[in-house]
């Protein structure tokens, strides 16, 4: 090990291929240990300026734990090729080993860091290193297909590019490192590629020299554990946002750890996927949903190590292993597990535009709009991760609404306030008159003001034309629709650049009679509907 003088330490595991990657060591000041690993392995530079702002490695090092920050393989230092999500599992076996024999280290290894490096940790815990004690995945995907490359059948078109973009100038510096004209020439229309983005170009020519997940030729998505039983019981603490790409994907994994009997935490806040302030364009959560001082007292870091610390001593936390912001009663709420008891209730799309707990009659006409595949309805906030143009969060929906292909229901002014936890799904009896379709969904809490704000939303392709009926899955919320509110839900073909745009033109139908139901199902825990 060799490192500047008040900086960390530069250490190098050697995996079992012999590939070397390259990592910093953070120790505590006082002491003399032995201490606890606290490991975090990062494609975006382990000296990223993001990186260590979320991580803190210092910060955590002066809690007690030898904290390691590692480039994983192709990225930064280390060596080897970058293929995303692909050896995560062999890598990460081999360096929790690693950093358990580091000098001052105790033996024992937990993982913490958010997006691809919470993928990370669950990749390591699925290889089953037995140093590996704990682990705080925060802000990232289970299963690939279902936020990360794909939604519903519908290509991530957005996310990927903007992400694969963005680490593109190291791949391509490495490629080209023998040839300078070459390497000046990809970097270039890389450069020119993400500026094109926000002018509409989400599919350019640079993505083809890339290592682009779940693209035929491309690297190959890992298999996701069919059944978290067949994982270590290793301690977890999940860590989400309601605006997070990756919302479901965090959920799924608290949900199913714990199913499978093993200790399991749960946060989730009204974040997106890059901010835990509480705030986004146009909407301020309050102070007490920033995660610098987390309801008001120590943040959510704090909090993690706190939890790590306990775990690592054997005995966790007392008290409700899962916390979760209320949106709308702008209050933190400490539950026995997620999702908390709830009633499914129907609220059924009715002709002429209300959205209603009443039935449709026989014979209440349809919805029709009509689908332009060179005119897709644009994305506007919810959970997503694209570029700074397109900023996640609770937007309002208003101009997307006025279209003329988007389907808009609205129930009236609420009596009472009626408040929704748990997972949300639209069952449409719908048709097309050519495909694949898409069908797009948002749930949308109405103000008395006549601001509509997204909560969740959905897509589902179908293959070919004619008449079925589809469950939308929206993902969940946590959610209070106050007196005077009203729910809204909009129905649509198309959310560009978010994700691609399916079928050709042509005439999309929704189906409210008595026969054919379409209907909001929301998780209701309390109010009267």
């Amino acid at each position: 090990m060799a490192g500047e003088a008040g900086g960390p330490e530069i250490a190098w595991g050697v995996m079992r291929d012999g590939v070397g990657l390259c990592a910093d060591v953070y120790r505590p000041g006082v002491g003399r240990g032995p201490w606890p690993v606290l490991l975090a392995r990062t494609p975006y530079g382990r000296r990223d300026p993001g990186v260590l702002a979320r991580l803190e490695p210092g910060g955590a090092a002066g809690r007690g734990f030898v904290v390691v920050v590692q480039d994983v393989r192709g990225r930064g230092d280390s060596g080897g090729v970058w293929e995303p999500l692909v050896g995560e599992g062999a890598d990460g076996y081999d360096t929790v080993r690693w950093a358990a024999r580091l000098p001052g280290a105790d033996g024992r290894v937990v993982m913490y860091g958010p997006s691809y490096l919470g993928h990370t940790q669950w990749a390591a815990l699925g290889a089953r290193p037995p140093e590996l004690v704990a682990a705080v995945p925060e802000f990232t995907w289970a299963e690939p297909r279902d936020g990360l490359v794909a939604r519903g059948g519908a290509a991530e078109r957005g996310l990927l590019a903007q992400w694969t973009l963005g680490l593109g100038h190291e791949v391509l510096s490495r490629a080209h490192a023998a040839d300078p004209a070459a390497r000046a020439r990809a970097l270039d229309e890389l450069a020119r590629a993400r500026e094109g983005l926000d002018a509409g170009d989400w599919d350019p020519q640079a993505l083809r020299a890339l290592p682009l997940p779940g693209r035929p030729g491309g690297p190959p998505l890992p298999a996701v554990p069919a059944d978290h039983r067949a994982l270590p019981a290793t301690p977890t603490l999940t860590v989400a946002g309601w605006y997070d790409a990756f919302l479901q994907g965090s959920l799924d994994n608290y949900t199913a750890a714990r199913a499978a009997g093993h200790p399991a935490a749960l946060i989730v806040g009204p974040w997106t996927h890059d901010d835990q302030a509480g705030r986004t364009p146009g909407y301020d959560f309050g102070p007490a949903a920033d995660a610098a001082a987390l309801d008001g007292g120590p943040s959510l870091r704090a909090r993690t190590l706190t939890w790590l610390r306990a775990v690592l001593d054997g005995a966790p936390p007392a008290g409700p292993p899962v916390l979760v912001h209320v949106m709308g009663a702008g209050e933190w709420r400490a539950l026995d597990g997620w999702p908390p008891p709830a009633r499914p209730t129907a609220w059924y799309l009715r002709a002429g535009g209300p959205l209603s707990t009443a039935p449709p009659h026989a014979g209440e006409e349809p919805g029709r709009f009509r689908h332009d595949p060179a005119d897709p309805v644009p994305t506007r906030g919810g959970a997503l991760l694209l570029t700074a143009a397109y900023p996640a969060g609770p937007h309002d929906q208003r101009a997307v609404e006025a279209r003329g292909d988007v389907l808009v229901h609205t129930s009236a002014p609420l009596a009472a306030p009626l408040e929704v936890m748990g997972r949300i799904r639209a069952v449409l009896a719908v048709a097309a008159d050519a495909g694949p379709a898409d069908w797009v969904v948002r749930l949308c809490d109405v103000a008395p003001d006549g601001t509509s704000r997204v909560l969740a939303d959905g897509v589902l392709r179908t293959a070919a034309a004619g008449e079925r009926e589809v469950a939308v899955d929206l993902w969940s919320t946590a959610h209070l629709f106050r007196t005077g509110h009203a729910v809204r839900l909009h129905v649509a073909a198309s959310s560009h650049p978010r994700w691609d745009v399916a079928g050709p033109p042509g005439t999309r139908t929704v189906f409210r009679d008595a026969a054919r139901a379409s209907r909001l199902v929301l998780p209701v825990t309390a109010g009267a509907v």
